[in-house]
């Protein structure tokens, strides 16, 4: 039995110009032609906070400087780090102005963050498998809201860890819905493999739902969450 460490880095995108400015000099190249073709400025700030803080967070881990690290892209577009082969797996989320990164030693890793909102007409419908839709209606009308962006949280979580979400069609999996976040059933996938997967969920702030998603997690290790907030006052951790 072993214990697998998750960080998870929550930051606000909304940030001043200086902040903004100093978080734009960890970018490369092809990173700031990227911020340049937003057309709102408030998009573009926002690409710089997130991808400026995600050089900055990573380069903790791996001891090196912001704007030396080298990414690579799946086939499915999951970003990597290149060049070590001790780096660890992340994977970075963001909603409504609210960004989180997830961050383990040798996992295929997975994280989405949602505001919750209305729901629109038939949404369930169209992206949840049947017994999800079952879990949801059967709750008092009050409650389903919040349980279906737990359900949409961990199932996009599911589908990043995965890395190729072409091949996972959200239909084709079930996720739990309550406080015990779970993967109950993959098509295709035998009980020994689904049972290395793990998923938690947690409150990126209120009114908004996350989800982590690793696989290759062996039976009887437990993970272990610690969870790093951004305010004004600097970041502040909490397990």
């Amino acid at each position: 039995m072993a214990i697998i460490d998750v960080d998870v880095w929550i930051w606000p995108l909304q940030s001043g110009p200086e902040e903004c400015g100093r978080l734009e000099s960890h970018l490369s190249g092809d990173e700031r032609q990227r911020a340049d073709r937003f057309l709102a400025a408030s998009h573009r700030a926002d690409y710089i906070v997130g991808r400026g803080r995600l050089r900055e967070i990573l380069s903790t881990y791996t001891h090196r400087p912001p704007q030396s690290l080298h990414f690579t892209y799946g086939s499915g577009g999951k970003p990597g780090l290149a060049g070590h082969a001790d780096d660890p797996c992340f994977n970075l989320s963001h909603s409504s102005g609210l960004a989180a990164l997830a961050v383990t030693p040798a996992h295929p890793i997975g994280v989405d963050v949602e505001a919750e909102r209305p729901i629109k007409e038939n949404i369930a419908e169209r992206f949840f498998s049947a017994a999800e839709q079952r879990s949801i209606a059967a709750l008092p009308a009050a409650e389903q809201t919040a349980a279906f962006f737990r359900c949409w949280t961990r199932k996009e979580a599911f589908v990043k860890a995965v890395g190729d979400g072409l091949n996972f069609p959200l239909a084709t999996f079930d996720v739990a819905i309550g406080p015990d976040a779970a993967v109950k059933r993959i098509a295709g996938v035998d009980e020994a493999e689904l049972a290395q997967w793990r998923m938690f969920g947690f409150q990126p702030r209120q009114g908004m739902a996350g989800a982590i998603a690793l696989s290759g997690v062996p039976c009887g290790d437990t993970i272990r969450a610690c969870y790093f907030r951004l305010s004004p006052a600097g970041w502040s951790s909490e397990t």
